[in-house]
């Protein structure tokens, strides 16, 4: 009997430490961080405000810069990685310039990277497809819904086609409704493009339905209290949510927030 082969990890942090100098002393975000998140994983990160899930993406990303241990991406350091475009960065905010149509700004991160104009024009298409905004190219961001920007925005990402996504709690100003149905569609898009996905929430619910493993911090400065891998199969409709093995999830995760706050300094 053949083994499985073994997943190839794309991101990798150890012992990955970072203090903030401020006027008022050392503020410290991440420390002694190891975590492997291998191709093809939906990751989320929970916990309080504060907690460095957002720093753990922007260091990823090239944003900030650590004080102590490693980071790789792709195998490379996040200014390299960076360099190669490695991966897609969808923020809180969907951050669409209002003088722009949709498509213009798809097209926008394209047009930076020197892409002809006949591959922005098919780039821009597929990847409005892909997030069900077919049609909506020649509208401006005020003509749409805040969860059809936030769509736009998620595309705007996938449009060079980086293997990696970094999503920076992306639904968190939209209501609930809205929420579920964008997340029932990332999961189909996530299930259609394979790509690897760190995903930053404040919502367990939402955590717990779209990923494959469950990375748990604790307050500032910002630990990783517990890694949970989903036991739930990779379709997952909505009324899920009602089920045992998703509570029984869900509950792990309340338990390790509780515990990281016990151990607040």
């Amino acid at each position: 009997m053949t083994s499985e082969p073994k997943p190839e990890p794309v991101i990798t942090a150890s012992g990955l430490d970072l203090t903030f100098q401020t006027n008022d002393g050392p503020v410290h975000a991440l420390r002694d961080v190891n975590l492997t998140i291998d191709k093809g994983d939906f990751v989320s990160f929970i916990g309080p405000s504060g907690c460095g899930k957002t720093t753990f993406l922007r260091v990823l990303a090239d944003l900030e810069h650590p004080t102590g241990g490693t980071v790789t991406v792709n195998g490379m350091t996040p200014d390299e990685a960076r360099r190669k475009r490695a991966y897609g960065y969808v923020f809180q905010a969907a951050g669409l310039y209002p003088w722009r149509t949709i498509s213009r700004n798809i097209k926008l991160p394209l047009e930076i990277m020197g892409f002809s104009r006949a591959e922005q024009d098919e780039r821009t298409k597929n990847v409005l497809q892909l997030v069900d905004l077919e049609g909506f190219g020649e509208k401006y961001p005020w003509q749409l819904s805040g969860g059809m920007q936030q769509r736009a925005s998620i595309a705007r990402a996938l449009a060079f086609d980086a293997d990696i996504l970094l999503m920076d709690e992306p639904f968190g100003a939209l209501d609930e409704i809205v929420r579920d149905h964008l997340n029932e569609q990332l999961l189909a898009l996530w299930a259609r493009t394979q790509k690897t996905i760190a995903f930053v929430t404040h919502s367990i619910p939402e955590a717990v339905y779209l990923s494959t493993r469950i990375v748990v911090m604790s307050p500032r400065p910002g630990r990783i209290t517990d890694v949970i891998e989903s036991p739930l199969p990779k379709e997952r409709p909505l009324d899920i949510r009602d089920t045992p093995e998703f509570l029984e999830v869900a509950h792990r995760v309340r338990e390790g927030l509780r515990a990281g706050h016990g151990d607040d300094e």
